[in-house]
């Protein structure tokens, strides 16, 4: 006979053992310590960093491990600012999302998108080959089929874009419940991403679904393969952005494979990887996370859920390739567009029709809605490399209202990619303290 197994038991341990959160700001002069224990369960690391990650705190270091029945980490976090989290609202906010009382709450105030951030909404997900307008072409439908645009996020990658976009009627605010409506309005978007040389192919699904919009749209891009195509800015602008690092060993003692990483430092850079990783069955046992000047570096230490290893060079390759793209997925360069209007219906396509007829091209966008406020943030760049021209500005300020809010800013970018050799052994290393924490 096979023992019996209550399959209520993952219940009964959490309660028992219920999940501790520390907020620390006094162990550390220049950042505050989020240190949580719990029950480890499957997906619990991507749960504490994507909390970490909506409210947009910086992790300049961290310390995971999650061998066995219980998991343990520390994470060194600022604000945007740099500065230490004191604000009450945000230390509760933490505490109820990862603590004892385990509620799934609703996105961070503020935020665009987020796990149930929006309950009167319809979920249009597109994936499909890049062009310059695309954007412009695609608000347009949904302007003509008078939509209101709540939110969205969009992302380019090499010759790819996936969007994730929440509408409602713009009568009712309601989602729109009519199926002939919805059919000529997916009809159109699937002429609209059609409309190119779209060689690969493109999709288009209309859903009431709440997954967390940032891990969507990796699983949006991951499931399209976008890290197989070589095409993209990435070889055109080599001195803007650069390819990062990534190495897999084995670790034969303890029976993992090791993933090490370098790359440009930035904002959610740990919830990218995890969240990839996740989403194709690893399972990160042990990691240590650190910053270094103006790169990140990480070292992993992973399995697959059934336990094993990356044994095979084809394998070890295509992760190399998959976390590579959850990295550059991100990445912008040359300008934001800040942009603070009082929303309603046919903004985004007046705003994304006049940066197309001025040749700027759109690689990301994060349009959120609040009250009766648009809050727009467009990643642009010019194909010749050149400044946003102040036409440019002064066209969107007059289709959008000389009472807007509108700040340009210029991406951060680095010169210099990191070298291969080297860095893994400099850098702190997990493995150090391995035999210890094992032990």
């Amino acid at each position: 006979m096979r023992p019996y197994f209550d399959p209520d038991y993952d219940k009964y341990s959490q309660w028992i053992n219920p999940p501790r959160v520390t907020i620390d700001n006094t162990s550390c002069s220049d950042c505050t310590l989020v240190k949580v224990d719990s029950v480890n369960k499957p997906g619990i690391l991507l749960e504490v960093v994507q909390v970490l990650s909506d409210l947009d705190l910086a992790i300049s270091k961290a310390y995971i491990t999650s061998d066995g029945t219980w998991f343990m980490d520390v994470f060194h976090v600022t604000d945007q600012q740099g500065k230490k989290i004191t604000e009450k609202k945000t230390i509760d906010y933490i505490e109820k999302a990862l603590g004892p009382e385990s509620i799934k709450t609703d996105s961070w105030p503020g935020k665009s998108v987020g796990m149930h951030s929006f309950g009167n909404h319809i979920t249009i997900e597109l994936i499909g080959t890049d062009r310059p307008g695309l954007l412009s072409e695609i608000f347009a439908v949904l302007a003509n089929q008078h939509c209101n645009v709540v939110a969205a996020e969009v992302w380019t990658h090499k010759t790819r874009v996936a969007c994730v976009i929440y509408i409602n009627d713009e009568t009712t605010s309601q989602p729109m419940d009519d199926p002939n409506r919805l059919s000529t309005m997916e009809e159109q978007l699937r002429n609209v991403l059609r409309g190119g040389d779209d060689v690969k192919g493109s999709r288009t699904n209309f859903s009431m679904g709440s997954t967390h919009v940032d891990r969507r749209l990796h699983q949006l891009m991951l499931a399209d393969e976008d890290y197989e195509n070589d095409g993209g800015i990435i070889e055109e602008k080599e001195d803007i952005l650069f390819r990062p690092v990534v190495t897999i060993d084995h670790c034969e003692d303890k029976g993992y494979s090791v993933v090490n990483i370098k790359c440009k430092d930035r904002s959610k850079l740990l919830f990218d990887i995890v969240c990839t990783l996740t989403d194709m069955h690893f399972v990160v046992s042990h990691a240590s996370v650190s910053s270094d000047g103006p790169y990140g570096i990480q070292e992993l230490y992973i399995r697959h859920k059934d336990g094993k290893t990356l044994d095979s060079v084809e394998e070890k390759e295509k992760v190399i390739k998959c976390i590579e793209a959850a990295i550059l997925r991100r990445v912008s360069e040359g300008f934001s567009l800040e942009i603070c209007a009082k929303d309603r219906v046919g903004l985004l396509s007046d705003v994304t029709r006049v940066l197309r007829e001025y040749g700027l091209t759109v690689s990301r966008a994060d349009v959120t809605t609040i009250g009766e406020k648009a809050i727009n943030v467009f990643y642009v760049r010019d194909p010749s490399g050149n400044p946003v021209d102040m036409k440019t500005i002064e066209a969107l300020r007059k289709e959008i209202g000389h009472t807007v809010m509108l700040n340009v800013k210029k991406v951060p970018s680095t010169t210099k990619s990191p070298e291969a050799s080297g860095w893994a052994r400099n850098s702190f290393s997990f493995g150090n303290l391995f035999g210890k924490l094992l032990s």
